[in-house]
């Protein structure tokens, strides 16, 4: 069976009606061989709920977690990963590219 592809926007908004905590993180610069083009977007509520993705997988994880804290404490943070990056090794991004995300709350 097939997902169906939902923009990130449109759940981040249904879920700031239902009255959730809610950030986004935003693919905003790629380099060289990258899961995702800029404009890629994942969509993260308070309890860990997400849709989208910016990376195909290989750093949701770690996006997700910054998420949850930029929910907290509402300052935005930049996020970047890449191959030669210990921690892009960590959470497998091992494409050869470098990926920068923004990470921010909304509502």
């Amino acid at each position: 069976m097939t997902r169906q592809l939902v923009d990130p926007l449109t759940v981040a908004e249904s879920w700031m009606r239902e009255g959730r905590d809610v950030a986004i993180a935003t693919v905003i610069e790629t380099w060289g061989s990258s899961p995702r083009r800029a404009g890629s977007q994942l969509v993260v509520d308070s309890t860990g709920n997400f849709e989208g993705s910016v990376s195909g997988g290989c750093v949701e994880g770690s996006v997700i977690t910054e998420a949850a804290d930029v929910i907290r404490h509402g300052e935005p943070v930049m996020l970047e990963f890449g191959v030669a990056d210990e921690t892009a090794w960590k959470v497998g991004l091992s494409c050869g590219g470098r990926i920068k995300i923004y990470v921010e709350r909304l509502g």
